[in-house]
């Protein structure tokens, strides 16, 4: 008996979530198989930070924005179906022209599209077991047929095996390269009106190694940079509409990871930011990395407390339980996360594979995960 195309279409994305793509060769793959029932012309897709639901990566496929464009109308203007919108309020995918009640001008965004001849949008957030981990565009040009309710449904009803498979990428091994990594943070400062004052050298060189297609035509421009700062500046002002810190753990395409945060400056002139790029501590990774795992809300605070060293009659003590059930947290751990012991968890799991490695010039010993 030959299926629905629904379930079709969604076990071709599980069984391909099973794969363990990264999450670039995954969104192209996918987007083959969504093309053949929802037509479309054009599409982006974006990693998510779960813990700010700030963009941590690109890909986008005959779409041409800016970094400052993405962070405006995504996380400061008010319009309809934003991707963090779309992911908490439980829908996960939304069309523009139903949106606006078919008059698609009525959206900001819509009208800064208009002269690059698009038509509708369906948007989605790709959203597994409560945790946001993706979020894409498709976009049809001008002229083309709006997308239907049915379109939303279908949409809809494949977020989750695409969401199990941008969390599963994440869980890729870090490539090991013989590259020297001696760069410190890099800084870029941005005026109050957001415009780029400075980049320094390190800031350059860490936004090259972040994962966008394609590249930004310039450093400062880089869509994770951008919606980093245009937080930074809707806390400075005052408003936060994300409730969350203007913080993001970005995952190079090596598979390290970097941490940036956005600040307000005082002293000169008045509202400036800046946004701070840094190798991640383990402790900035260790949460994600948890996330990704499925592990309780439990689970994640003994694998931080392991991660500070602290042994299991601690571990009990600090979270006010019995030895024995830490040591059960501890076995559902192990076997979520595939290891054996703790040392195998925090040296092979959480450290070695999902941090940076650093090397000196001077050093040709093994290299040791940065803390």
């Amino acid at each position: 008996m030959r299926r629905d195309p629904l379930h079709r279409t969604r076990d071709e994305i599980a069984d391909l979530a099973q794969q363990g793509c990264d999450w670039v060769a995954f969104a192209e793959r996918v987007g083959v198989i969504l093309e053949r029932v929802l037509p479309f012309e054009r599409s982006c897709w974006h990693t998510v930070d779960p813990g700010t639901v700030l963009i941590t990566g690109n890909l986008s496929q005959g779409v041409h924005c800016s970094g400052s464009w993405l962070a405006k109308y995504e996380y400061v203007v008010e319009d309809v179906n934003k991707w963090s919108f779309l992911a908490r309020s439980g829908r996960r995918a939304g069309a523009m022209s139903l949106a606006t009640h078919g008059d698609p001008s009525r959206s900001p965004r819509h009208r800064s599209e208009e002269s690059y001849g698009i038509g509708d949008e369906l948007r989605a957030s790709f959203v597994t077991d409560g945790v946001y981990w993706g979020a894409a565009g498709f976009l049809r040009d001008r002229g083309r047929a709006w997308f239907t309710e049915e379109d939303v449904r279908f949409m809809a009803a494949v977020c989750e095996p695409i969401a199990d498979g941008f969390r599963r990428a994440l869980l890729r091994p870090l490539v090991i390269s013989d590259t020297v990594v001696e760069e410190g943070p890099g800084v870029v400062v941005f005026d109050a009106g957001g415009d780029v004052e400075s980049v320094s050298p390190s800031a350059e060189r860490w936004i090259e190694q972040m994962v966008e297609h394609p590249a930004p035509c310039r450093p400062a421009e880089s869509k994770m940079v951008q919606v980093v700062a245009a937080h930074a500046r809707q806390l400075a002002a005052g408003h936060d509409p994300l409730d969350g810190a203007p913080r993001a753990r970005v995952r190079t395409r090596s598979g390290a990871w970097l941490l940036l945060y956005g600040t307000p400056l005082r002293g000169g002139h008045d509202g400036r930011t800046a946004v701070i790029i840094q190798p991640a501590t383990p402790q900035d990774v260790a949460p994600l990395v948890a996330l990704a795992y499925g592990l309780s809300e439990r689970e994640c605070q003994v694998t931080q407390l392991c991660l500070q060293g602290l042994s299991t009659r601690q571990i009990a003590h600090s979270l006010r339980v019995s030895p024995y059930t830490v040591q059960d947290h501890l076995k559902s751990i192990f076997g979520k996360t595939g290891v054996r012991s703790r040392g195998e968890m925090v040296g092979q799991v959480f450290l070695e594979h999902y941090v940076p490695r650093w090397r000196t010039a001077a050093s040709s010993s093994a290299p040791t995960p940065a803390v």
